[in-house]
């Protein structure tokens, strides 16, 4: 472990700016109060039973929204989230188990069966694995599901927020959680012929800390293409009323996100978050202001609430290509998972 870390810093290219601009965020960056008011919405958070996912439902509520999905994997935790919010008349638990692909596609149907609308999709649910190389739907589980799950219903959720955007007259948004840790990777998996299939292989070169950052890398270059397909469409974006970013929530408190890593590197985050972790209340804030941002967030990464350039791998052409190539494998994954799924999307 300790090589495979040593290793791991080593391939790392971080420009200095980075940590100027991490230290300041996490010390400095305070937002205020959510205070848009959310009345007759409907608002779907994975992974909304804990860490910032419950603050951010515990805010969807407070601004009044007609209902509050809790999307998670044990719906007994759910129900104690729920049950921790004293005005939860609103609140509805649905099971989602991101490590499988029928679980999405059952969640999705009841979506597209019991909404009438659907407003705001806030896809913060991930996890961070340890050491050992566990698999979920045959891929390596971070892939499964921070990236592979998580498109998989941004993609299944088009129709409902652009239905729901055309009958309102209003903008629908998707946000999906990423993760200043797109920074902290080398993305060797980018050279092979094809990336996903990488993530099978029982003998990969495997390191948690790495592939979590792949994993978020993937995000950041997905979410960019997505936005980009849905600008494609016949009539442009203006006129598919669904704004698509991703959001860096920082370093926050009282996650459960890193809850499998090794405990040293839990010891060290407990440090580091001693010294800058925000609260979880002002992490789901950050992920409601990304969450209810204008057009010029479409598409975008948002870090402390404001559009943030990510990595200046994502920036450059070699990250633009890798994007699409991901992409487009990552269409026929979920092709062969559902034929149709894609369809809004060309």
């Amino acid at each position: 472990m300790a090589l495979q870390l040593t290793k791991y810093i080593s391939e790392l290219s971080i420009p200095p700016s980075y940590f100027i601009h991490h230290f300041r965020s996490q010390l400095f960056t305070k937002l205020p109060l959510p205070s848009t008011p959310y009345t007759d919405k409907t608002i779907i958070v994975t992974g909304g039973n804990r860490g910032l996912g419950l603050e951010a439902v515990k805010h969807y509520v407070r601004l009044n929204a007609a209902r509050v999905i809790i999307a998670c994997r044990s719906t007994e935790s759910g129900e104690e989230a729920k049950a921790s919010i004293i005005n939860n008349s609103n609140i509805e638990v649905w099971p989602l188990d991101l490590c499988s692909f029928e679980s999405v596609k059952a969640f999705c149907k009841k979506a597209s069966k019991d909404l009438d609308r659907l407003d705001v999709l806030l896809l913060n649910a991930g996890v961070a694995m340890g050491d050992n190389l566990e698999f979920a739907e045959g891929y390596e589980t971070t892939i499964t599901t921070n990236v592979i799950s998580t498109f998989f219903m941004a993609v299944k959720s088009l129709p409902l927020l652009r239905k729901t955007g055309i009958e309102k007259n209003e903008t629908s948004h998707l946000t999906i959680v990423a993760s200043e840790a797109h920074y902290f990777t080398g993305f060797k998996e980018r050279f092979e012929d094809k990336i996903f299939e990488t993530f099978k292989k029982q003998d990969q070169n495997y390191y948690w800390g790495d592939r979590y950052g792949v994993s978020k890398l993937l995000d950041v270059l997905l979410t960019r293409e997505l936005a980009e397909k849905l600008d494609q469409k016949p009539g442009g974006g203006e006129k598919i009323p669904i704004i698509v970013n991703s959001v860096n929530p920082g370093l926050c408190g009282a996650t459960s996100l890193f809850r499998s890593v090794p405990w040293f590197v839990g010891l060290v985050l407990s440090v580091l978050g001693w010294i800058s972790a925000r609260s979880s209340d002002m992490g789901a804030r950050i992920l409601i202001a990304a969450a209810e941002g204008g057009r010029e967030t479409h598409g975008k990464y948002i870090d402390a609430g404001k559009v943030h350039d990510p990595s200046p791998f994502v920036l450059s052409e070699e990250g633009k290509k890798t994007g699409e190539k991901a992409w487009d494998e990552l269409m026929e994954i979920l092709e062969g998972i559902e034929p149709g799924s894609t369809f809004m999307l060309g």
